[in-house]
């Protein structure tokens, strides 16, 4: 049996009412580097009060897909109260607050239909809404979305990032990771010695050199990759192995956006 594990975590608390105080304990992308401030201004920050009294703490990454909407997993939803909930755009470093970061809080939240928190079964993906649009103050930007049924071609590079796990599960970083991510096709990534009949048509695989990888906190965050002369969100950060994340022939696994295309564009406008 391959057991699977979600790339949840809890990065630390960061108080609600003042965004300077980013008391922040947080994690990263595994073999990534650094982003360059404002180059990613698709990515979200997704947050969560568990305890409803006022400090949210980063469980997951996001993507930016319309004014109100953001593109995240659906094993990121730990309730569907959406009061419980606010998005961070235009981040950069966690611990800082240098005006580029807008906070938004969530009015509604759409999971998937067919998610039963199985997700070797797929389905992976959710949507929320923000209860305010958010405003091009210059950091942030709406991610293009590929078009029905695309599928990238094997060893495609694209890119992963976000707050995740880094350095085997141990190092947390503040400022956004990035790493490049080769794409592993259906028929390779389906054979029995890597993700075998957990690897599904409607997801992605990239990864599994043993170096780089998504681990916990980078989940339901983007999989950016150029094509059509345009950067493109291709997945959302879904599942990896147990245990250390940048695994051989265990790549980091994604919801394929472009086989959800009909489901996020009958929510969002």
């Amino acid at each position: 049996m391959i057991w699977l594990v979600t790339f949840l975590s809890c990065i630390g608390l960061i108080w609600a009412e003042t965004p300077f105080n980013h008391n922040v304990h947080n994690e990263r992308v595994i073999g990534g580097h650094d982003a360059k401030p404002n180059t990613w201004r698709w990515q979200a920050s997704i947050q969560f009060d568990s305890y409803n009294d006022g400090y949210f703490y980063h469980i997951c990454g996001g993507t930016i897909i319309g004014s109100s909407y953001i593109m995240t997993a659906a094993h990121c939803i730990l309730s569907m109260d959406a009061s419980l909930y606010r998005v961070v755009v235009g981040e950069h470093d966690l611990y800082e607050y240098d005006g580029s970061e807008q906070f938004l809080r969530v009015d509604m939240i759409e999971v998937h239909p067919d998610w039963n928190e199985d997700l070797a079964k797929g389905n992976d993906i959710a949507l929320l809404r923000l209860a305010n649009p958010l405003y091009d103050n210059g950091y942030v930007a709406i991610a293009n979305l590929p078009y029905p049924g695309e599928i990238l071609p094997h060893d495609f590079t694209c890119y992963i990032t976000g707050w995740g796990l880094m350095d085997y599960g141990v190092t947390v970083p503040a400022i956004l990771q990035v790493a490049p991510i080769h794409v592993v096709e259906h028929s390779v990534c389906s054979q029995p010695n890597w993700w075998g009949s957990n690897a599904l048509t409607t997801m992605v695989c990239a990864g599994g050199d043993g170096a780089i990888a998504g681990c916990q906190g980078d989940s339901g965050g983007p999989l950016s990759c150029f094509t059509n002369g345009a950067w493109t969100v291709h997945g959302v950060v879904s599942y990896g192995p147990i245990g250390m994340c940048n695994q051989v022939t265990k790549p980091t696994v994604f919801t394929r956006v472009s086989s959800f295309h009909d489901w996020i564009y009958s929510i969002v406008p």
